[in-house]
């Protein structure tokens, strides 16, 4: 009786630490936002997140594929053959914002984070959604319209999202580059910490599931 103990201890044991060491892959895709700009991709926000899981877990990756310029449509179009490479339990979304600037319909805009969302769970993975806001220039009204994208579809397919990823930085002149658009090197330390907020409870074994947004 004693050594049946100790084997299920044992094996309760091995699947602990298994679980907690477990190497998470996280898949970025995203725009000129996430593929660092304008800056040394080392110092992009989602190169200090992948020294920021490699110091907790060695075996963490974190695919970066980011194109700038990229748009829902286009990341809609290349996602399939990004999923079926990298096999990723983790899909961080953030695209929309030359969808924006493009001036291209909100609607065509949800639809297309829709269905990404949709073919990263079919593969098992979970998504992590970025919400993108306009400049003020763009016109209050589409701007509200278009922010409201991310706020409604994370409720709608029970998403944790985001709300504003630059929150902090794109209102801040100092941390953007010349150009208004882009942030600057000391911004992406401010742009993990937004993200991670609400990534980190995707990464800890056992924990309760983020609300799908925040006010």
């Amino acid at each position: 009786m004693r050594a049946v103990c100790s084997i299920v201890l044992l094996s309760l044991f091995l699947l602990f630490v298994s679980s907690a060491t477990a190497a998470h892959k996280i898949l970025v895709i995203g725009d000129s936002l996430s593929a660092a700009y304008g800056i040394e991709k080392r110092l992009g926000w989602v190169a200090l997140l992948q020294q920021r899981l490699r110091e907790r877990n060695p075996n963490a990756r974190v695919i970066n594929a980011s194109i700038t310029g990229d748009t829902t449509r286009g990341g809609l179009a290349r996602l399939p053959a990004a999923l079926e490479r990298e096999h990723p339990n983790i899909v961080i979304i953030a695209l929309g914002g030359n969808d924006g600037l493009r001036g291209f319909a909100p609607q065509q805009t949800r639809t297309n984070l829709r269905q990404m969302i949709e073919q990263s769970r079919a593969i098992g993975a979970e998504v992590l959604l970025l919400g993108v806001k306009l400049p003020m220039n763009y016109g209050r009204a589409f701007g509200e319209k278009f922010h409201r994208v991310y706020l409604e579809l994370a409720d709608e397919q029970q998403v944790p999202v985001v709300p504003f990823f630059l929150e902090g930085v794109a209102e801040t002149r100092e941390l953007m580059q010349a150009d208004g658009i882009h942030p600057a090197v000391e911004a992406q330390p401010r742009i993990l910490e937004n993200v991670w907020e609400r990534l980190a409870p995707m990464l800890e074994v056992g924990a309760d599931k983020p609300e799908s947004h925040q006010n």
